[in-house]
């Protein structure tokens, strides 16, 4: 009979690659076991990859965009029979282009994956990390909550939402012993914009972008912090995220309409 491992163990999701990824190699470095998660069968190399570190890596192929695929996450989880010390819930996608000639289904599918799955999920485990008076979850957002997002513009409103509630329940679990953190990158240098559409004609698609294992690092610190959020990125992430809460709506959708309009990328 295998002796079980006495380290923490901690989930992230959308872990295949990108920030994801990068997150899960932050608790693999930490001396955390993990499992994993995502659509794409490149889990399974990830978790491969993560297991070098010399922590216990599992993995889990499931489409989190359904209901399905969260309780298949959550019976997963409870199999394991581990305690869950912390949980990076980090799965996202985008779809870019005019929201009136978009693809319905498409735009569903970010809303589920993007704020079902986060809200079913953190319902999901909490009860756990409240009876124990320990946990820590750290939800990935951008700098695009802070603004209106034409061209995605439920993209831009998927992380505004999750940024509004993962700040509420947060204040909710205040003295509870269960911390939340808000991870909000810039255009970070992923699989993102290719997926979305937005990679060849944008300006944002085309612009330099942060290095994804740096915005990892500053959300895994912030994570074990228990700070509020962290504005990760360039310096310009910063000051992005500073103005955007000084000027009006108005004015910083036009700014986003610049940098994601189908075309401005060939200016």
């Amino acid at each position: 009979m295998s002796t079980p491992s006495t380290r923490p163990f901690a989930i992230v999701t959308g872990a295949s690659s990108g920030i994801g990824y990068e997150l899960a190699k932050q608790f693999a470095q930490h001396g955390y076991d993990l499992l994993v998660v995502a659509e794409d069968d490149g889990i399974t190399t990830a978790a491969q990859r993560l297991g070098a570190e010399g922590t216990e890596v599992q993995s889990l192929q499931a489409d989190l965009a359904t209901y399905e695929g969260v309780e298949q996450l959550y019976n997963a989880t409870r199999a394991m029979g581990r305690t869950l010390d912390a949980v990076a819930l980090n799965a996202g996608v985008g779809v870019h282009g005019e929201f009136a000639e978009s693809d319905l289904d498409a735009q569903l599918n970010l809303i589920g994956l993007n704020v079902i799955s986060p809200v079913h999920f953190t319902r999901r485990i909490m009860g756990d990390m409240l009876a124990r008076r320990q946990g820590r979850i750290l939800f990935t957002s951008s700098i695009a909550a802070t603004m209106p997002g034409p061209f995605e513009a439920t993209y831009n409103a998927s992380k505004a939402f999750l940024k509004s509630f993962a700040e509420s329940i947060r204040e909710e679990l205040k003295d509870s012993g269960v911390t939340v953190t808000v991870l909000m990158p810039g255009a970070t240098e992923t699989n993102f914009f290719r997926r979305a559409g937005s990679a060849d004609d944008t300006k944002i698609g085309q612009s330099k972008k942060d290095d994804a294992a740096e915005v990892a690092k500053e959300g895994f610190e912030a994570l074990m912090a228990g700070k509020d959020h962290v504005v990760a990125g360039s310096f310009m992430n910063k000051v992005q995220a500073t103005m955007a809460h000084i000027l009006p709506d108005t004015v910083t959708a036009k700014i986003h309409r610049g940098q994601t309009e189908p075309g401005s990328g060939k200016e």
